[in-house]
């Protein structure tokens, strides 16, 4: 009967030191890394509602724009900028004054319409920048042909 407990008591240890070793191993394997890895940068893709083709003198054209984002940063800010290399216009955000070719302007909604307004009689095209405080940036061209 000695030797029976004995091989109890020597199989229970076993088992303890066992489950010790397993316990132990999954709790060191599963704390390797000491920082949590947050994401903040996420790309960003814009997308543009059909714009006529043909304006006229004086024409206003609503532009429709989604900055559709691929991951949500609550910190993400989005910029705006213009420059108008053919013809004559004004782009404004809403009834904001107009844009001023070149600057930089802060985008305070992802879904937002703008407005062109032609100035000229001759074919109009500019080039939209959309960026974002990680540097991603995006490029639309716009074109409207004259009916004057």
């Amino acid at each position: 009967m000695k030797t029976l407990i004995r091989k109890y008591r020597l199989h229970l240890q076993a088992s303890f030191m066992l489950l010790a070793m397993l316990v132990c191993s999954i709790v060191l394997t599963s704390c390797e890394k000491d920082e949590l890895d947050i994401r903040q940068n996420y790309p960003f893709e814009v997308q543009v509602m059909p714009v006529p083709k043909e304006v006229t003198n004086g024409q206003t054209v609503e532009i429709r724009i989604t900055v559709q984002r691929s991951g949500n940063f609550s910190d993400a800010k989005y910029f705006i900028r213009y420059f108008q290399f053919d013809g004559q216009g004004a782009l404004r955000y809403y009834s904001e004054p107009p844009y001023m070719p070149n600057d930089l302007y802060v985008l305070p909604q992802t879904q937002f319409r703008l407005y062109y307004t032609s100035q000229s009689t001759v074919s109009q095209s500019f080039d939209i920048w959309i960026s974002d405080n990680f540097g991603n940036e995006k490029q639309i061209s716009f074109q409207f042909n004259s009916r004057d």
